[in-house]
């Protein structure tokens, strides 16, 4: 079945390697042998398996996504910035909500990364805006920030943009709006996609992948859907045959 899959849209489907070790994490990626899915490599992971798992997963072909969530001073996450970038990863993020200054600083560390090596590839270097486990009233009465979810989400990509970044986590409901506001080159990487009947978990603004596709989402990110399938492949495979179908050509 592998063999009638693209390339490039298995790409923009990241499968997140949502697992306490790399034992587990192996067991898993076993499945997804000859499918070009990108893998998103969490904080529970890189913690327990640290840098060489990445190089490990480069050195198999596989795309990266280094998902962070960098949040700190700016000269940190500017040092951060420079040694993710040197693992060769092909994704990583920030929080937006750390201002401009600290993006930059990030941006600075990537570039810094690639005048040292100028073999590195460039990676995507997005912001976080508002998770999509956040619902409005989490955004207003728990974090503070009025307004709609939606405003704040357009307001920091505006500022990731405005920044250097080249795209921005968001939910799959707020893609258009943010093409809308950033133009459609700056992309967009939605989690909280959940294929038709799946257990939508701690999610709260989701969409299906064809949904997510036909919006304008650039990249997919699912995880359990898929880690927690009686047949891993066979889902993944599902998954990107939907996004196939649903792809603005």
């Amino acid at each position: 079945m592998t063999h009638s899959i693209s390339p490039s849209i298995a790409k923009r489907l990241i499968v997140a390697l949502d697992y306490p070790n790399v034992e587990e994490a192996r067991v898993f990626i076993e499945h997804l042998q000859d499918i070009p899915c990108t893998l998103k490599v969490g904080m529970q992971l890189f913690y327990s398996a640290g840098p060489d798992f990445i190089r490990e997963l480069k050195s198999k072909g596989y795309s990266v996504f280094l998902d962070l969530k960098m949040h700190d001073i700016p000269n940190t996450v500017k040092g951060g910035a420079n040694s993710i970038t040197k693992l060769g990863v092909d994704i990583f993020n920030v929080h937006a909500s750390g201002g401009v200054q600290m993006m930059k600083a990030a941006v600075e560390g990537m570039e810094s990364a690639l005048i040292a090596d100028t073999e590195l590839e460039r990676p995507l270097l997005i912001a976080v805006t508002q998770l999509t486990s956040t619902s409005q009233q989490v955004m207003n009465q728990e974090i503070g920030i009025q307004g709609t979810v939606e405003d704040a989400v357009v307001h920091y990509a505006r500022l990731a943009q405005q920044s250097g970044l080249g795209g921005v986590v968001c939910s799959p409901l707020e893609v258009a709006m943010i093409h809308q506001a950033c133009g459609a080159s700056f992309s967009t990487i939605t989690p909280g996609v959940r294929p038709s009947g799946s257990d939508i978990g701690d999610q709260t603004r989701i969409l299906t992948p064809g949904q997510a596709i036909a919006g304008g989402s650039d990249y997919l990110v699912v995880g359990r859907p898929i880690t927690g399938a009686n047949d891993p492949r066979e889902a993944t495979q599902q998954i990107i045959e939907e996004m196939s179908l649903h792809v603005n050509h």
